[in-house]
């Protein structure tokens, strides 16, 4: 049996996918283009609009060019939105997030693409457990992790809790046996992710948290990586700054949604944090690590925005230590308390607030590559279109001349400020083993 995989949204997703692959190829899948696939799954995402929007038409697509497909749609578009999804033309099946650890072994049944076999094992809990995936075996060289789903915070423009549900961590020692797997399999990092991943614990007994987590990765047996995805500025505390940027486990990098500079758009947001109060935390970052990479969300355009909170939004993000930006239009999501508040702004509005703050990320960006000219970093070899790229711990993408075998750790000198520095490596120490 071919499949397929296509993947919207965030490292949660992304993690989801990632298992849902293991666990197709431990009944002997192989990889395949969505044209030539028996079984394309779609993962989908419904933070904006757009999501959804690129959902339908990837579904629509597939159909038309594939037409014997068998076409399953999961993840949070698909949880919230069953009818609309379902209707879609080859879509033989809709599941929900909290069957998404079920969904293979269900579809395959009743598809009747594959039999299961004792190859195909299922562990206890969320998380499926099935034949690993070597690095680069399905285009990735890092390994993904999920520790943490859902998410318990009542943000007014957001739809995730109600298609991922309260928050949920996955109990210590599976995290630190999934590691290990990883570890044996090859991979030399791992990204950390999670819904609300700063909430890591709360819900186990006995009550662990996200510093714990992060104290029993870094007592680990092992020199994988750790690169943390997402994390909400409330949770980033002095202790995990600390631990973070002082243990060569973990990459030099953070990335904090702000969303808004106004303390007035922040509490319309229902975000649980003031300016000042991020301004600190990544003030924090900044003085222990001065070259790590720390990125943001922004959102403009949400409903009650003026042009004097977007000018405000735009000078503090023009004097931040940020490195880049990541901004998103707003758009309704049915059912949040946003798409029912008064003071909507303007599509074109939106739309030109949108370009200034991309503009000003790209500024930022600009500096900060021209900041790590002269630089040595330690990064990660990976294939990107046809060509390798050291990915540094500070999460910049660098080419080099004469480029070493993929998922090797090197040491590189970044040369040049462009969109893609420049580099030679610094050193021949280039292991095969973790």
């Amino acid at each position: 049996m071919k499949y397929a995989v296509v993947t919207f949204g965030c490292r949660v997703n992304q993690a989801d996918s990632f298992a849902l692959e293991r666990q197709i190829r431990a009944v002997g899948g192989e990889a395949s283009s969505p044209e030539d696939a028996d079984l394309v799954i779609v993962n989908s995402c419904s933070v904006t609009a757009t999501a959804d929007q690129g959902t339908r038409q990837v579904i629509r697509r597939v159909a038309r060019l594939n037409p014997t497909a068998k076409i399953v749609a999961t993840g949070c578009y698909s949880t919230r939105d069953v009818e609309a999804v379902a209707a879609l033309p080859g879509v033989i099946a809709v599941v929900a997030n909290e069957k998404k650890d079920r969904l293979v072994r269900d579809v395959l049944e009743q598809a009747e693409l594959a039999l299961p076999t004792t190859a195909m094992r299922f562990g206890e809990g969320d998380g499926a457990c099935g034949a690993m995936i070597e690095p680069g075996e399905a285009g990735r060289t890092a390994y993904t992790l999920r520790v943490q789903t859902g998410c318990d915070e009542s943000c007014a423009y957001c739809i995730i809790p109600s298609t991922r549900g309260g928050g949920r961590s996955v109990p210590l020692h599976r995290v630190l046996t999934e590691v290990e797997d990883a570890r044996d399999a090859g991979y030399r990092e791992l990204q950390l992710t999670g819904v609300h991943l700063g909430s890591y614990g709360r819900d186990l007994n006995p009550r662990s948290s996200l510093f714990g987590l992060l104290q029993a990765l870094d007592r680990q047996d092992s020199n994988v990586v750790i690169r943390m995805s997402s994390l909400e500025p409330m949770d980033c505390t002095p202790e995990i700054i600390d631990l973070v940027t002082t243990s060569p486990r973990f990459a030099a990098h953070f990335h904090l949604p702000l969303q808004h500079a106004s303390d007035t758009v922040l509490r319309r947001m229902r975000r649980p944090y003031t300016r000042r109060e991020y301004e600190q935390v990544v003030g924090r970052i900044r003085q222990n690590a001065p070259d790590a990479a720390i990125g943001s969300d922004v959102v403009v355009g949400f409903p009650g925005e003026t042009d004097a909170h977007a000018t405000e939004n735009i000078r503090f993000l023009t004097q931040s230590p940020l490195t880049y930006l990541h901004v998103f239009p707003y758009s309704d999501r049915p059912g949040t308390e946003a798409s029912k508040m008064k003071g909507k702004v303007h599509g074109q509005t939106i739309r030109d607030r949108a370009r200034a703050v991309r503009e000003v990320g790209s500024v930022l960006s600009q500096q900060f590559r021209t900041a790590q000219i002269g630089r040595i970093r330690p990064g990660l070899t990976l294939r990107q279109r046809a060509r390798t790229v050291v990915l540094t711990d500070n999460y910049l993408r660098v080419q080099v001349p004469v480029p070493p075998p993929e998922n090797v750790r090197v040491h590189v000198r970044i040369l040049t400020a462009t969109d893609s520095p420049a580099g030679e490596l610094v050193n021949e120490s280039m292991t095969s083993t973790p």
